[in-house]
Order: C-alpha cells, then sequence, then structure tokens
C-alpha cells in the first residue's frame, strides 16, 4: 500500500495492495493504523455514495465550522476528483490538484479539512464512496463554483451536468471572509501571543 503526498501537503493519493487470484481479487480500502502512519488520521464517522451518469460534475463543496475530510473512491466507472485548497493564509490558498480515480485503478484521495471537493464523471456511470470524518450539516454546508476563473481548474469535460444548488454557488475571492483561516497559521499566532503575555 503506498501513500503518495501530492503537490497540496495533506491530500495524499492511495494506492492499496490488490491481491488477484482465478475467484477474482480481495484489496483492503481502510485500515486506521496503517492509514494513520500514512498520514491520514481519520477518525470517520460517515460514510456516503453517489451513482451518477457520464458529464455529471458535482461540488465544490465544503463545510464551515463542522469541516470535513473525505476519503473517497470510486467502485465503478471513472471520475476527475478534485481538491481545492480553500485556507486563507496558506501558501496553496486557491490551488488545485485532481487526479483520476476509477473502479480499475482502485486509488482513493484523501481530501483534508479546510478543502473543496468536486468530481465529473468520466465513464457511462459512476459509483462513488467516501468516508468523512464529519457528519452532513446543512447549516454549515457551503459552495465554491465549479468553473471560477481564478482556481482554472482543468476540467475533462466540456458542458457538464450540474444541479441547480452548484450553479448558485459564488467564486473564491466573493466568499473569501467567511473561508477557513489555515491551522498553522492560527498556532503561530496564538503562540506569538502567549509570549507576548509571558514578557
Amino acid at each position: 500500500m503506498k501513500f503518495i503526498e501530492t503537490t497540496l501537503k495533506g491530500v495524499v493519493l492511495v494506492e492499496p495492495d490488490v491481491f488477484n487470484d482465478p475467484r477474482g481479487y480481495f484489496l483492503e480500502t481502510y485500515h486506521a493504523g496503517k492509514y494513520a502512519d500514512g498520514g491520514i488520521a481519520g477518525p470517520f464517522v460517515q460514510d456516503n455514495f453517489s451513482h451518477s451518469v457520464r458529464g455529471t460534475l458535482r461540488g465544490l463543496h465544503y463545510q464551515l465550522t463542522r469541516a470535513q475530510g473525505k476519503l473517497v473512491m470510486v467502485l465503478e466507472g471513472r471520475v476527475f476528483d478534485v481538491a481545492v485548497d480553500i485556507r486563507r493564509g496558506s501558501p496553496t490558498f486557491g490551488r488545485w490538484v485532481g487526479v483520476e480515480l476509477s473502479g480499475e485503478n482502485k486509488r482513493q484521495l484523501y481530501i483534508p479539512p479546510g478543502f473543496a471537493h468536486g468530481f465529473c464523471v468520466l465513464s457511462e456511470t459512476a459509483d462513488v464512496l467516501y468516508k468523512c470524518t464529519d457528519v452532513y450539516s446543512p447549516t454549515h454546508e457551503r459552495g465554491i463554483i465549479w468553473n471560477d476563473p481564478t482556481l482554472a481548474i482543468a476540467w475533462p469535460i466540456a458542458e457538464p451536468l450540474v444541479s441547480r444548488k452548484d450553479q448558485s454557488y459564488l467564486t473564491l475571492q466573493e466568499m473569501l471572509k467567511e473561508l477557513p483561516t489555515d491551522r498553522r497559521k492560527r498556532v503561530k499566532g496564538a503562540r506569538r501571543k502567549a509570549r507576548r503575555r509571558g514578557r
């Protein structure tokens, strides 16, 4: 099993060990200890499943306050899966990474809290399963418009099928004031304040 760090720190591509024999194949889709060692801490508290037709684009989704980490895999079909760093103050703020996940390659992508997530379907249909580190909260649900020109995500489909809700989302810059702050920045700021009080 391989855990591959992407160009966005914390976003991890997982390549599982697949054991094939004449009966079929077997693989582990999650192991708390191994995944923690690979940089995917959890715990995961909710699993979600979606079935989508060719050309469907879902995203870009995130939650405020109750931010979710997501471990995404495709059971059947092919998708282009995208993570976007939306943490203000992060050195990679506004940058994205995209990978192909499929039932054939059996790879997974971990998107940590503080990132928006979306995918588009490249096959006739796609079945996507993902684990979440927090439960779905409609009150905290937010999104970024999928074709934000500043993000310039290279979606590999020309005219996606997008829900009315996803079409209503604003750009990253328009959502800037309520976006999460990079936790590392908050920790450093707290330490500086503590040092000042100790003088």
